[in-house]
């Protein structure tokens, strides 16, 4: 029986790796990738700047994850008067690690050199910012270097806090069992440890603090699910989403959809519980239930997927730039900070009231770029953010609901169909679609988000709020 159960799980994953081949095989051939020379703004890489004692420019952006690197490829037209802090030589696109943990897509596709992404024409200047000091216009440098400013972009993104969780770190170190999607070091972990998953309980968390693609954790509970039917040991497990929420996601509508997907699939959903301690040795994973005094529970594990406590960057936290939760305080309109009028923000680091998504980052990068040209040219900034983002949640190896929605949690979908239901496009769309505008369209600057698709695609009729500075 046993030597029966292993060919049956080989054959399950030789089946699953070949379709997804075969997939990846046909789209190639569809040649898909023409939109991107037509934006391609230049052949040659950046090359980092030396190191000096002192800098002055006219737009200084500190970070070139996703927000940062796309606001710089619309202001690359200022040359070396812009320049980009990122200490990083590598750029990830991370909202395919999901598709990369589920064996679904290779880690390859997630990476490219900094040097290849950041527009040649700026400053790349390879360090980190350790000190925000707004009222005089600086940012000092891990290297000790001063950089002045006339205006400045914060685009540093959201800190992984890995150690906050008791024992993670040794497990995610020492336990093949034990993975991570939201790191490119344990990214690669998740689909080997589906692959030895025999049964038991497969738990799946998330975390008490505001995270970067709210949808992520439970995506890849999903696709260990459909994995798991595959390779025929379903049967013999519990699959376990443990989540600090009340409610599996916040806006009604696609909350409803995924209600059906979990009780169909007989997932176990245990509402406001917290991951605080790993215990690898024992296999035991104990959470705080946090409407109940913070008893705590343990829960044996056979494969843990945790989705680690995130917090803004410890170099802002103690920054003159953030509110009280420690995030870049901007309007939430018009992206500009609350307290200084020359400073804008993107992307997670920010204190903006939205999901933070790539998709979000995309519709910002627009707005901060025409607000903060009109300030630069002695203008009001405008409000124009209605806090657009984007969670495609993937329920399936070919099936997603993509979920669009504003400040005020309700639907702004593109597609002139109900995106309230599982749909084979959905996953087309996220899976090959998006990763080819983001390298190559909205890394030059060319993105801005699907608005003026949504208006073309509704005839002129989506909804367009009133928004107030």
């Amino acid at each position: 029986m046993a030597l029966r159960s292993i060919i049956t799980t080989k054959r399950a994953v030789c089946n699953w790796s070949r379709h997804h081949q075969a997939t990846v095989v046909k789209l190639k051939a569809q040649k898909l990738t023409p939109i991107v020379q037509a934006c391609f703004y230049s052949n040659k890489e950046a090359v980092p700047r030396p190191s000096q004692a002192n800098s002055s420019y006219k737009v200084l952006i500190v970070g070139g994850g996703s927000g940062g690197n796309a606001v710089a490829a619309k202001f690359a037209s200022l040359g070396k008067k812009c320049a980009v802090v990122e200490p990083s030589d590598l750029h990830y696109y991370q909202p395919i690690w999901t598709l990369v943990g589920a064996g679904l897509k290779g880690f390859q596709a997630s990476v490219e050199p900094t040097r290849k992404v950041l527009p040649n024409s700026v400053d790349w200047i390879q360090d980190k910012a350790v000190k925000f000091d707004p009222q005089n216009n600086t940012v000092e440098l891990g290297s000790g270097e001063k950089v002045e400013y006339d205006y400045l972009v914060v685009a540093m993104g959201i800190q992984l806090d890995y150690d906050k969780v008791d024992g993670l770190m040794e497990a995610l170190e020492e336990d093949p069992a034990v993975a991570s999607n939201y790191h490119p070091r344990w990214v690669n972990k998740t689909f080997p440890a589906m692959q030895n998953f025999e049964g038991g309980n497969a738990i799946f968390t998330f975390p008490n603090t505001p995270i970067k693609c709210a949808g992520a954790p439970q995506k890849i509970m999903y696709l260990a699910e459909e994995f798991f039917r595959k390779t025929g040991v379903r049967d013999d497990s519990k699959v376990i989403f443990n989540t600090s929420l009340g409610v599996i996601f916040g806006v009604k509508k696609y909350a409803d959809a995924l209600q059906k997907v979990i009780q169909s699939r007989n997932i176990q959903v245990n509402y406001r519980h917290n991951l605080v301690s790993v215990d690898h040795k024992n296999r035991t994973a104990t959470f705080a239930k946090l409407d109940e005094d913070n008893e705590l529970v343990p829960f044996e594990y056979n494969f843990l997927h945790v989705t680690p406590p995130m917090s803004s960057p410890d170099v802002l936290k103690t920054s003159p730039l953030v509110n009280e939760t420690g995030y870049v305080d901007l309007n939430k309109h018009t992206l500009q900070h609350t307290k200084f009028s020359n400073v804008f923000g993107i992307g997670d680091c920010t204190s903006l009231p939205t999901s933070k998504t790539a998709a979000a980052i995309a519709s910002q990068c627009g707005i901060v770029h025409k607000n903060l040209s009109a300030v630069m040219e002695g203008k009001k900034a405008t409000p124009m953010y209605d806090g657009y983002t984007s969670c495609p949640l993937i329920t399936g190896s070919n099936k997603c609901i993509l979920a669009e929605f504003d400040y005020d949690l309700a639907p702004l979908e593109t597609l002139p169909i109900n995106q309230g239901v599982e749909r084979r496009l959905a996953y087309g769309m996220k899976a090959y679609l998006m990763p080819e505008i983001y390298w190559n369209v909205m890394m030059k600057g060319k993105w801005n988000g699907p608005a003026t698709f949504r208006k073309i695609l509704h005839l002129g009729m989506s909804k367009s709020p009133k928004l107030q500075a």
